[in-house]
């Protein structure tokens, strides 16, 4: 199925949306580089003004203006605040866009960008090579090794890097691609599920026990050849057509077969998957975006399941940003949680202020990311919590580099359904 070719991108962002600004710093709280570094210029409000000047040919795309909106997360809190109803991620989209094509970066700079984001993280066979190589370095030792010799504090910025690297899970999910994995009892829904792309190297056990949650609840879960990356990193750093080819691809691959929903366990590739109508002219990419939902949004609204054994833990919830505040969804893993027989959930103070992950923030902004970080640790202790419990896999490395047990929500849901086949049988 061919997808409309989109309008020609614009020339940075549009002025009705910079217009809907009124100014009235209600967002500045929910900021988190303003809430550390307490700067106007690193506040939604003073990024947007920065914006309408570069728009009006009052301030050149200098170093200064570009440093400002790479500093931002793109966490979209200011959205959930703001009562002018500012579509703030439209904006610093388009800005960085624009910084793109008018403001070159190094060519060194520009090569691993083509690498990692136009070969690395479209390709399976690079990814499974990258992976393997990762596997390697952990199965020797050599990760564990580096990690307790100190050595890392020594690096620094590069150190921080380093221990944020993703593990590699063999076998890579790769090989699932292309499947379906048939409903456990009477077939309730048929749906579509979005494999990403560094994810099926690093989070494989998550897809897996993501198919296996919608199996138990009635779900033909196709994983359709074809798929490739959401393009929401591309998106975040400014490759907006880069961006546009994933989303047509993507649209093709799963709008070929009939499905109730388009189902991803990743909340930033939801967001993006979600806004495809955006980036892409026509029925198709609208009916596409209709379809998303994400997995907890979508088990929270059907009869879920509830066959399930203990699981005896104190739960704690990470709000990831694109979830909360990209779509809006803030219920529906919690009541999934609360479902789960055995498990005390205790609320998190503050627990949609960002965490710091933000797509390859951390790896690019490492010392902001560690601050941040180190303040929703603080936030997480208070709980008393045994696990912090998420739903987007870049938020659970970060969560992770804090020294702390991470699951996404579908994991407690598939230990709770993996304990009552347990109890069954030792019955």
């Amino acid at each position: 199925m061919a997808v409309s070719e989109a309008a020609p991108a614009a020339a940075g962002p549009r002025q009705f949306d910079l217009d809907k600004c009124v100014h009235c710093g209600l967002c500045l709280n929910a900021c988190p580089t303003y809430r550390e570094l307490g700067l106007e210029a690193d506040s939604p409000r003073g990024r947007i003004y920065q914006m309408v000047q570069v728009a009006a040919g009052e301030l050149p795309i200098s170093r200064s203006y570009i440093e400002h909106l790479e500093l931002c997360l793109a966490c979209r809190a200011c959205e959930t605040a703001c009562p002018s109803g500012v579509q703030y991620g439209r904006l610093i989209e388009a800005a960085r866009a624009e910084i793109e094509r008018k403001a070159p970066r190094p060519l060194a700079a520009r090569l691993v960008r083509r690498f990692v984001f136009g070969r690395l993280l479209l390709s399976p066979t690079l990814m499974r090579l990258a992976g393997g190589l990762l596997w390697l370095y952990q199965a020797i030792g050599l990760r564990r090794l580096v990690e307790s010799s100190g050595l890392l504090k020594k690096l620094g910025t590069l150190g921080r890097v380093v221990r944020l690297a993703p593990s590699a899970e063999r076998p890579f999910f790769f090989r699932q691609i292309g499947k379906v994995f048939p409903a456990e009892g009477p077939v309730r829904y048929r749906v579509a599920f979005l494999a990403g792309c560094v994810a099926n190297v690093s989070f494989a056990r998550l897809n897996e026990a993501t198919v296996r949650v919608l199996q138990k609840n009635g779900c033909d879960v196709a994983i359709p050849a074809g798929q490739t990356c959401c393009g929401a990193l591309h998106a975040h750093l400014g490759l907006r057509e880069e961006a546009r080819a994933l989303a047509r691809r993507n649209i093709d691959a799963f709008l070929s077969g009939d499905y109730d929903a388009i189902i991803t366990n990743a909340a930033g590739c939801g967001s993006m998957l979600k806004e495809y109508h955006e980036l892409v002219e026509g029925d198709a990419a609208a009916r596409f975006s209709k379809l998303v939902k994400d997995v907890t949004e979508f088990l929270a609204s059907i009869e879920l399941n509830t066959n399930m054994g203990p699981v005896p833990v104190i739960a704690t919830y990470q709000d990831s940003c694109h979830l909360a505040h990209g779509q809006r969804i803030r219920v529906a893993p919690r009541q999934l949680l609360r479902s789960v027989p055995g498990l005390e959930f205790r609320e998190m103070p503050l627990s949609d202020l960002c965490c710091g992950s933000a797509g390859v923030y951390n790896v690019v902004q490492s010392e902001m990311a560690a601050q941040i970080l180190e303040n929703k640790m603080r936030l997480a202790e208070s709980t008393g919590a045994d696990v912090i419990v998420t739903a987007n896999p870049g938020c659970m490395l970060q969560l992770r580099a804090g020294g702390r047990r991470v699951a996404h929500v579908v994991e407690i849901l598939d230990q709770a359904y993996r304990a009552a086949n347990i109890n069954f049988e030792v019955v």
